[in-house]
């Protein structure tokens, strides 16, 4: 993922934050020779305290043998994705038609050692750590190694814990456009009032301002 200085993160505490709010994204493992990498959609829990992502995943499931092989994993996430019309993007001395349209996204992608949980009582653990994080008002039984009503059901997945070893995260909102640009951008996203719309413009205004000072070129 190209990052450019205008789209990179202030600090960490952006993504951080950001990422806590999203918690499904594309798993991708490197496959194995003559083989085209996998790339598995998974809810997931990102835990910032201890560095690592949780997950689980059908036992059946055809990466198992090429994640054994390469443990190298990439966990990526893009979300208040939009699309700006080239016009918006026109600065003032050039005709709108001359406007280069482009995509508002922002994106974190976790570089993960995977490890493979199949002890019974580690996946019951993992399991509860996700339904209370995606269920946290309950209505669902523990899950406990031996005992009933979900323990014959572990045997069908295996967990995975993912050890965060590099974050690269990007935020492309008119990073590098004037001032008078991006409040331009940031007016006709409220007016178009789109899926995402909101949010993308969100996140133009937090990170320069709808009228604040021009990027870098």
């Amino acid at each position: 993922m190209l990052i450019r200085p205008f789209d990179a993160i202030r600090d960490d505490s952006e993504w951080q934050d950001w990422l806590a709010a999203h918690d499904f994204g594309q798993l991708v493992v490197n496959g194995r020779p003559g083989e085209a990498p996998y790339a598995q959609p998974t809810h997931f829990l990102y835990d910032a305290s201890r560095g690592e992502v949780v997950t689980h995943l059908a036992r059946p499931n055809p990466l198992w043998p090429a994640l054994e092989a390469n443990p190298d994993v990439l966990l990526s996430v893009v979300d208040d994705h939009v699309f700006v019309p080239g016009p918006w993007q026109a600065a003032a001395d050039i005709p709108p038609e001359h406007g280069e349209p482009t995509s508002f996204y922002a994106a974190v992608q976790l570089r993960c050692t995977a490890h493979v949980m199949d002890d019974p009582a580690e996946k019951a653990e993992l399991l509860n750590r996700q339904v209370g994080h995606f269920q946290p008002e309950g209505g669902t039984a523990r899950v406990a190694a031996g005992e009933e009503p979900f323990s014959r059901k572990l045997a069908a997945l295996r967990g995975l814990r993912l050890e965060v070893t590099e974050v690269r995260a990007k935020f492309k909102y008119a990073g590098k456009r004037s001032g008078q640009v991006r409040e331009r951008i940031a007016d006709e996203l409220a007016r178009r009032d789109g899926p995402r719309d909101d949010v993308a413009r969100a996140h133009l205004l937090r990170r320069h301002g709808a009228g604040g000072a021009a990027g870098p070129a």
